[in-house]
């Protein structure tokens, strides 16, 4: 029936996993529960360790780390059955019936995304920026992320049928951080396969402080760069692709780019604060990748404090 697939890295999902395992044992369905984390040598994983002493539950640390794309492949590969069930060990189930809502609604679709949530207080001033996009700019309700079924998957929280998942799987090509659920979902959408989105929300736990995130999003942007550039994605599939391509068109990177830098250390001044504005932080994506294109190495170098 149902695999659940955890990839960790230095995270204690021993209550994750242990609520999982109260919600399939009341559906009494054929489950198992696999984690895995991807050699992060955590002191935390002695924690994880309780999670072999549920019944068809098991957790691995891995001795050489395979990278966050790998990890999920690697324990899509263990699966035994017809669904998996992806979801992030730093994820919090905030509803009794999770389990129960994917099985009234999977039968008849490849994929069936839940939805994620951020909690309604920022955890920390440290964390606002990651916060407020997440909660302002990603969390979507059911409604709307169907206008756009597969932009709006993440496989965060997904259920998707192996066979389905076996046609795509993560690129394990690609080592950047960043877009694996945006290429996975264009490959699904190539495949027309049939995409379900219920109102199932877990809440996003783990939330990177603002230079984390900052510097993760440097990282997705140069990815998401590359797969334009291989022509992996549609132009379409993408509006800040759209919005890119456009600006390449007219020839206007290079300015934007060069008025990106010149505001460069204001525009850090805020998102790292503890107001961040989201209007400069699209601003702060658009500008990066046009400096992509200028090539400006000093630039792609990583933000420090």
């Amino acid at each position: 029936m149902l695999s659940i697939l955890v990839p960790i890295y230095n995270y204690n999902v021993y209550p994750l996993v242990l609520e999982l395992y109260k919600q399939c044992m009341d559906c009494e369905i054929d489950f198992e529960i696999l984690c895995q984390d991807d050699a992060s040598k955590s002191s935390l994983n002695v924690l994880n360790e309780n999670v072999n002493a549920l019944s068809n539950c098991s957790f691995v640390s891995l001795k050489e780390n395979l990278a966050h794309r790998e990890n999920r492949n690697s324990l899509a590969e263990q699966a035994k059955f017809d669904y998996l069930l992806f979801i992030d060990g730093d994820s919090i189930i905030i509803h009794d019936h999770y389990i129960k809502k994917y099985i009234d609604n999977i039968l008849d679709f490849d994929v069936v995304y839940g939805g994620r949530l951020h909690p309604e207080k920022c955890p920390s001033d440290n964390q606002k920026l990651r916060w407020k996009y997440g909660r302002f700019i990603e969390d979507k309700s059911a409604i709307n992320r169907k206008k756009k079924p597969y932009q709006s998957l993440l496989f965060n929280n997904t259920v998707i049928r192996k066979d389905c998942f076996n046609k795509v799987k993560f690129d394990k090509n690609r080592k950047k951080y960043g877009h694996d659920d945006t290429q996975l979902s264009y490959q699904l959408s190539l495949l027309k396969s049939k995409v379900n989105h219920i109102e199932n929300p877990v809440e996003h736990g783990d939330i990177d402080s603002n230079l984390i995130y900052l510097n993760k999003t440097k990282e997705s942007l140069e990815n998401l760069i590359s797969l334009y550039e291989e022509e992996k994605i549609d132009i379409e599939f993408v509006r800040l692709i759209q919005l890119y391509h456009f600006l390449k068109r007219t020839k206007s990177t290079f300015i934007i780019s060069k008025i990106h830098t010149f505001l460069e250390k204001h525009l850090l001044q805020n998102l790292t604060g503890k107001n961040p504005d989201l209007f400069l932080f699209n601003w702060f994506r658009v500008g990066y990748l046009c400096s992509i294109n200028d090539k400006n190495q000093s630039f792609l170098s990583p933000i420090n404090n």
